[in-house]
């Protein structure tokens, strides 16, 4: 057990609470009892020491409020979101928000989702490296006036590869491969803050938010309700940094650990929530076109049909499935945003998926775990661009036999059989 500050008191107060999370506006809460902001800070400081639920731990602290609990963990000038007995505590409202004997609180942070890989080294990829840094220079489809911006909800993406954070070998890697990418938005997950051994830096410390719009998702959720805690989380995050993605969310409702495939039921019930709550929901599930529509009805700012497995790189198991969707979603709607999540492999796979009308591809294994993560970022933002204008653009006809691209007139020479 960590050793505890024997002042609590010395902690400057920097929130003006001017809106408790539980109670009315401008209170807080003490043993049960709402105070005012006035009574509260006269309150004498309390030596007594309690435990507290922290992430699914028992701790003893002395600290009186959320704010004296985030400096004595030395989280106090981080981007932590706080949920104090499954209701979310603003930062605006740290101070003025009192611990009581058993209270439980989950404090969770921003991270690159799933675990760490190892690509084998390839050759030459530092002058590679450089090379693609070299390209960033590249205008895009956008900028040429080939396409438009893809529009989800309030958000104007020029490109339309949405990419992940996770599964990198290093930050380094990270920042060169989302650099590469071209993308505007990156996703990330939510997790309990390490409060222990926290080795290593933060993501966002890797991340340049400014940059980039933070797209949080629901990763690793099994049910509605943990889905809805999980996005309000990263809401408070987002708002913390000022972020314009605390506003939406990728909503990810797991049926099981090993396919990693969607609950539809659970699914269905968290979309209609965090619609409810003012979130515009990208939400991925399966390829089912019915269940699709249903999303869509819910609310959805996105449907996103999974190509295959998470993480599997099998690319687009069922295309019909895929077009039939994007038929159902868009005969009343042509600028509803599909988009494919999950299961890209290689360059090809966002090539088949954006060819197929698809409005935009969201991946990230099939970078990160790329023995060239720099390199197969770069080939995914040109495919992802391909793959667009070939479907604006419209393919030719298949036919069972050839047709000759140069004239038979003027010939030299016989044609057989004529």
């Amino acid at each position: 057990m960590r050793s505890v500050p024997t002042d609590l008191r010395s902690m400057q107060d920097t929130s003006d609470c001017a809106m408790g999370p539980i109670g009315s506006p401008g209170t807080g809460r003490v043993h049960g009892v709402i105070l005012a902001r006035s009574e509260l800070d006269s309150m004498p400081y309390n030596n007594h020491r309690m435990v507290l639920i922290i992430n699914g731990e028992q701790r003893e602290t002395q600290a009186e409020t959320v704010r004296q609990l985030l400096e004595q963990l030395g989280l106090g000038n981080q981007s932590v979101a706080v949920e104090l007995n499954r209701r979310v505590v603003p930062r605006s409202a740290h101070n003025c928000t009192s611990l009581v004997e058993g209270d439980i609180l989950e404090m969770v942070s921003l991270v690159g989702g799933g675990g760490a890989s190892r690509p084998t080294p390839v050759s030459g990829k530092e002058s590679w490296r450089k090379c693609v840094s070299d390209q960033m220079t590249v205008e895009t489809a956008v900028n040429n006036k080939l396409d438009v911006p893809l529009h989800l909800g309030k958000w104007a993406l020029h490109s339309r590869l949405i990419v992940g954070t996770g599964k990198y070998t290093d930050p380094q890697t990270m920042q060169e491969a989302l650099q590469a990418s071209g993308a505007d938005a990156v996703t990330v997950a939510v997790r309990r803050e390490r409060l222990i051994d926290a080795k290593g830096r933060s993501l966002l410390d890797s991340l340049d938010t400014d940059r980039y719009t933070i797209l949080p998702n629901t990763a690793g959720c099994f049910t509605a309700e943990d889905a809805v805690r999980v996005a309000r989380l990263g809401r408070e995050i987002l708002d913390q940094l000022g972020n314009s993605g605390k506003d939406w969310v990728k909503l990810e409702v797991l049926g099981d650990k090993k396919t990693l495939l969607p609950d539809p039921q659970g699914t269905l019930e968290a979309t209609v929530e965090l619609v409810q709550d003012g979130f515009q929901v990208l939400c991925y599930t399966s390829d089912d076109p019915i269940m699709a529509v249903k999303i869509k009805q819910a609310g959805a700012t996105s449907v996103m049909p999974a190509g295959s497995p998470i993480g599997s790189g099998q690319g687009v198991l069922n295309p019909n499935n895929i077009q039939i969707i994007l038929e159902l979603l868009k005969q009343d709607d042509p600028d509803y945003p599909v988009i494919v999540d999950a299961g890209v492999g290689t360059a090809s796979d966002v090539t088949i998926a954006m060819e197929l009308g698809a409005d935009g591809v969201l991946l990230n294994t099939g970078i990160a775990h790329a023995p060239d993560p720099i390199r197969m970022a770069h080939a995914m933002r040109c495919a992802a661009e391909a793959g667009r204008l070939a479907h604006l653009s419209g393919r030719i006809p298949k036919k069972l036999y050839a047709t000759a691209s140069s004239p038979w007139a003027g010939l030299v020479g016989h044609i057989p059989g004529e």
